[in-house]
């Protein structure tokens, strides 16, 4: 939707550029894709990954989208290699392709699809201290200009994405994203009291409304993992009508 022009995403577009346009462009790309889900950690691996349209009953252009960045697999190796010294099981897969978590924003992002990527699963317990850890063992990429983005959502409830706004539903959003930007923000917090927010993010105001299943949330998870502190910046939006935001570290 956001590629189609889609009015809803207007913000998103326009921040997802202004991101770009603050920081030097990447020499590799890593994406943490909520629509990826395995057994253990997976990384992609091949030279030149297809695309994946993992999304039904969009318009037909959607399914002709190209984004011919090349892959990674050297980074890839290493990748996995960090993870199981850190004790933790990680798989390489040569054939999948790149899922719209990892398109989409790039297309926007970086639209001359020339910088190397690699796309990172999700572990399908969906464990929130898990997912710090990941992040915790990718703490050691040393890169210069190596860039990795937690791609999902701070609200992800389809239903209420196409049901009327009320003053409750309202409420309930505008609650957890308060706490969300309060717990990755606040550098009065200290790391093991932001960590423990985040590991029993079920308890924040109305977290399942917002997430009624959590995989568009834990890409943040991995992503505070890598940093372990108060993100450096953060962006209120409006996507669908939702408050939304997204962090930087």
């Amino acid at each position: 939707m956001p590629l189609l022009g889609d009015e809803g995403h207007r913000e998103m577009v326009a921040c997802l550029r202004e991101m770009a346009g603050a920081m030097d462009k990447p020499s590799a790309i890593i994406v943490v894709s909520a629509h990826w889900e395995e057994a253990v950690a997976t990384i992609t691996a091949g030279e030149k990954p297809p695309l994946v349209y993992d999304y039904y009953g969009f318009p037909q252009e959607s399914y002709s989208i190209e984004y011919p960045c090349p892959g990674e697999p050297s980074l890839a190796g290493r990748i996995q290699g960090m993870l199981r010294k850190a004790g933790m099981e990680a798989e390489l897969d040569d054939q999948r392709g790149f899922d719209h978590g990892l398109f989409v924003p790039l297309k926007i992002m970086y639209p001359e699809a020339d910088v190397p990527c690699v796309q990172l699963s999700l572990v399908n317990s969906l464990d929130s201290s898990h997912h710090i850890r990941i992040g915790q063992a990718l703490g050691q990429l040393k890169d210069d200009n190596l860039l990795i983005i937690g791609s999902g959502f701070s609200f992800h409830n389809m239903r209420a994405f196409f049901a009327p706004d009320s003053a409750e539903s309202r409420k309930m959003n505008e609650s957890f994203e308060a706490w969300l930007i309060d717990t990755c923000s606040n550098d009065a917090l200290q790391e093991d009291e932001r960590i423990q927010r985040l590991n029993n993010w079920q308890n924040a105001p109305h977290a399942r409304y917002c997430h009624p299943r959590e995989e568009h949330l834990l890409p943040l998870h991995l992503c505070y993992g890598i940093a372990q502190s108060a993100c450096s910046d953060y962006y209120e939006l409006e996507i669908l009508n939702k408050k939304s935001s997204m962090y930087i570290w």
